[in-house]
């Protein structure tokens, strides 16, 4: 695959700009939202839209073209073009999501808020949680990366705005440093969205890098804070983990 057809260094070398589609506006968008804007590690995620019926953001991927060569400093130089010079690497937002105690950014009426998230009361007849209750705690699964377990909360699938005429940014998208940025897929040729997999864990993680912050909280009026397709667990002995990003796949136990 030819290298992208860049003029000269910048900014795309480091990182891409881009505008995603979030969810459909059938009342799940503010779960799908607080999961995709949750996965801060690697994405710096803009404001969020409505445009029709569909929940967008923009964002920026900080994530490097696998051509880049980081020298001393700011640096770098092209493989793919030979270009050399000084470029500064973007600098990323703070992005927290969990803000001590029970106050968390959460996606709320389809904007990024600050909310008191409580957890729910537990009642005096609840039996004593299994340590097996959460499945990505044993899980075999992996991201591309090698890292093991909790890969769901690591690993997301998205879709761009990306339409065939729109080849240089295409290009950037497929020659970004693997495995941080792969897959990229169009499924028709004329269609206007890429979908792409990107490995940025989710800001919503405690230090153990498997357990959730949002688990067992609840949203002012009454919703659960921890977004839907993360709490779909798996049947028993299926190594399947329907909420995740490798729900299509079977995963060796």
């Amino acid at each position: 695959m030819a290298p992208p057809a860049c003029r000269t260094l910048g900014r795309h070398c480091h990182a891409l700009d881009v505008a995603i589609r979030v969810a459909s506006l059938e009342g799940s968008e503010d779960h799908d939202g607080t999961w995709m804007l949750g996965h801060t590690e690697r994405v710096a995620f803009g404001p969020l839209t409505t445009t029709e019926d569909e929940l967008w953001t923009t964002a920026r991927l900080h994530i490097p073209c696998r051509h880049l060569r980081q020298g001393t400093g700011d640096h770098v130089r092209c493989l793919a073009h030979g270009f050399v010079g000084e470029v500064p690497a973007p600098e990323r937002p703070e992005q927290s999501r969990q803000l001590g105690g029970d106050r968390f950014r959460v996606v709320d009426g389809r904007r990024m808020v600050t909310r008191e998230l409580p957890l729910a009361p537990r009642s005096r007849r609840e039996l004593p949680m299994q340590e097996s209750s959460n499945p990505c705690a044993t899980a075999r699964c992996r991201t591309a990366d090698g890292k093991i377990g909790a890969a769901c909360c690591r690993d997301m699938q998205v879709e761009v705005r990306c339409p065939p005429e729109h080849d240089l940014l295409e290009s950037l998208l497929r020659h970004r440093k693997a495995p941080y940025l792969c897959k990229v897929d169009r499924e028709q040729d004329d269609d206007e969205m890429v979908t792409v997999e990107i490995l940025s864990a989710c800001g919503y993680l405690l230090e153990d890098g498997i357990s959730c912050a949002l688990h067992g909280r609840h949203r002012p009026d009454g919703r659960v804070a921890k977004p839907e397709l993360c709490s779909a667990w798996p049947k028993k002995r299926t190594g399947l983990h329907p909420g995740c990003a490798f729900r299509s796949r079977k995963v060796p136990l």
